[in-house]
């Protein structure tokens, strides 16, 4: 996997910033595995148990090098500087490595409102239960937490592999969405394993996992895109669902499929019990109904009412031929067990009857189409006619010739039926709601003042439809809209731009608005100044330079009720005030000293030079062969004298 570690590596700053696009607040890890230290797993010749190949670390079972963190250059450090090891088998020990990775959560900082991803990339099988005793290991893995403080999984050598149901069962105890990223080779034997393990998928790499990045975005958009939910109930508990997925008609199945952010769906769950359990202590049970991946759940504690003093012979309410039952039929806990070939709530219809045709009952009448249940699963059928339950509330009625309407099995919204009787009246199982309100439970206000931008006097912008008098956003080519009335983008160019001028209005009485225009243009939000400005999750820092250049930053985001909300730096940060004549003098100063320095400069230099050819002149003349204090060619002049009163003479 050599050429896979270093592409992943590479890829490493580019998964970040592409999961960034999908969610601001994104963390990588990294741990590495090889397989058990004994044999037939590595080889256990002393050579190779240091250098098992060309260039290879020492053999390990798991490390995890590096703990969630936010800094995708430390991620890449760690991937590129960990150790290319190898083993004798083919299969490694890579349930070794999910089992520690998902357990120690302290260790790995996994976070808990987070959602859970667990990229697990391999070229080769895996070893799982059992095949640990063909290295003499034969303790079972206790699915607990062995890794030291250098991140070294401890117990590799002393307990067996995981099994298969050992990591479903920690991957859905911990929310954790499993991912196999594997080659070609291997596809087919993870993508059954996949099917095996709640919440996991697989996808198949390229020779040198290239396409991690969008292996990883695709199979995350298949996660987050999905909603499905799970039950921990055993038999004879069996839970049904229905669901309305994004507004559509109700089907019988547990998940949604195509979602996005702001889209509802509507579960509705039927429980039932085929049969008593023999065990009593089975008569209890605990229940959870959960979305996979995702740490909520609804907690249901069903109680079977399975034995009553009442049923037995012998007690007083257990009447046999009881008046109650026209006497054919024996009066228990208030319900008549009616004799053979009688029927009806007092055992007042038999075979002697019209109902009763060549001794068997026809309840066709009773039905109100052929799949249907009798009397709609509400009533009983006494000759023929559907006689309607009675509820314990009586404000709650059963009504029809089939049982068929109730004014309580409506859609309710905030706990009430129907919105409350200011939005709606239930009327045979649907809501009929009042004027100004809409929807299968009355709670859609029907009009569109909500949904209209108070600045462009646009419907949601023009980025989405108005449903319940609230804005439903579009998905554009740049990415998704949100807020109130869609006017923002959180991955698209964002409000900063248009949200600067009231900012600056606003707060620093400054800019491009006058008083009046910033009254008149700014009444989308109010600016919030704090002294500390610190970018909390969901929403967006702006940056922006003043005519003065002084350089004032904000954020905005959203509140509960998709409003703006824009908190503002109070402090400006200006450059400081510059001394035109200080930087004047210190210039002229700085000329004049540098003048001043090359003069001497120059002066020392030509000292030195003249001091050299002195010195040279006097060597020379020192060597010189005639006398040095004469010079050669010069000549005495001659003098001539004339007596002016010499005339001659002999």
């Amino acid at each position: 996997m050599k050429d896979d570690k270093d592409s992943l590596s590479m890829l490493g700053i580019e998964l970040a910033t592409e999961m960034d696009k999908i969610t601001r607040n994104f963390k990588l890890g990294f741990g590495s595995f090889v397989d058990k230290t004994v044999m037939p797993y590595v080889s256990t010749v002393p050579q190779k148990l240091v250098e098992p190949c060309s260039e290879c670390a020492a053999p390990y079972g798991f490390k995890n090098a590096l703990s969630l963190n936010r800094d995708a250059s430390i991620f890449a450090e760690k991937v590129q500087q960990a150790p290319v090891s190898g083993n004798l088998d083919a299969p490694e020990g890579g349930f070794d490595a999910i089992m520690q990775a998902i357990v120690c959560q302290e260790q790995i900082k996994w976070r808990q409102e987070a959602r859970r991803l667990l990229l697990f990339s391999t070229d080769a099988g895996f070893h799982y239960a059992g095949d640990g005793k063909l290295g003499g290991i034969v303790k079972p893995n206790d699915g607990e937490c062995h890794l030291n403080e250098q991140g070294e999984y401890t117990h590799s050598v002393l307990q067996d592999y995981p099994s298969v149901s050992q990591i479903n069962q920690v991957a859905k105890q911990h929310k954790i969405n499993l991912i196999f990223a594997v080659t070609r080779e291997q596809s087919s034997v993870y993508s059954r394993l996949a099917q095996m393990i709640e919440g996991s998928s697989q996808g198949e790499l390229t020779q040198n996992s290239s396409n991690v990045v969008q292996l990883v975005k695709d199979e995350y958009a298949k996660i987050t895109s999905k909603v499905e939910l799970k039950d921990n109930a055993t038999s004879p508990v069996i839970i049904k669902y229905f669901s309305k997925c994004k507004g559509t008609t109700e089907k019988a199945t547990s998940e949604c499929k195509g979602l996005r952010v702001g889209d509802q769906v509507e579960f509705r769950a039927e429980i039932t019990v085929d049969k008593c359990p023999e065990d009593p202590s089975e008569w209890n049970q605990v229940i959870g109904i959960y979305p996979v991946g995702l740490r909520e759940s609804l907690i249901i504690d069903l109680e079977m009412i399975c034995d009553c003093p009442c049923e037995r012979p012998g007690d007083e309410g257990y009447e046999v031929a009881s008046d109650e039952c026209s006497g054919h039929g024996t009066y228990q806990c208030g319900v008549c067990d009616c004799d053979k070939g009688y029927l009806g709530s007092r055992c007042e219809c038999g075979s002697s009857t019209p109902w009763g045709v060549g001794g068997s009952f026809d309840d066709s009448s009773c039905r109100q189409t052929n799949t249907s249940a009798i009397c709609s699963g509400r009533g009983t059928c006494t000759c023929g006619e559907c006689k309607c339950n009675e509820r314990e509330n009586p404000d709650e009625r059963v009504e029809g010739a089939f049982c068929e309407c109730t004014n309580f099995l409506c859609n309710r919204f905030n706990g009430q039926l129907c919105g409350g009787p200011d939005h709606g009246e239930c009327v045979c199982n649907k809501c009929q709601c009042k004027p100004g309100w809409t929807g299968d439970d009355c709670m859609c206000e029907d009009s569109k003042d909500q949904c209209m931008n108070p600045q462009t006097g646009e419907e949601c912008s023009g980025q989405g439809v108005c449903e319940c008098n609230q804005c439903k956003c579009n998905e554009g080519k740049e990415g998704r809209y949100s807020g109130k009335y869609c006017e923002d983008c959180p991955i698209c160019k964002g409000k900063c731009l248009p949200y600067k001028p009231c900012v600056q209005c606003q707060v620093f009485k400054t800019g491009e608005l006058t008083p009046e225009e910033c009254l008149d243009n700014c009444t989308l939000f109010n600016s919030t100044i704090v002294d500390d400005l610190v970018e909390e999750e969901g929403e967006r820092l702006c940056t922006f330079f003043d005519e003065n250049d002084c350089r004032f930053k904000f954020v905005y985001g959203y509140d509960e009720d998709k409003e703006p909300v824009v908190r503002v730096q109070r402090v400006l940060e200006c450059p400081p005030e510059l001394d035109l004549l200080g930087i004047i003098l210190g210039v002229i100063g700085a000329i004049v000293a540098v003048g001043l320095a090359l003069l001497f400069m120059w002066k020392v230099l030509t000292t030195i030079h003249d001091r050299r050819e002195y010195a040279r002149f006097e060597k020379e003349r020192m060597m010189a062969k005639w006398d040095t204090g004469e010079n050669p060619i010069f000549k005495q002049a001659t003098s001539t004298f004339k007596n002016p009163m010499y005339g001659g003479g002999k």
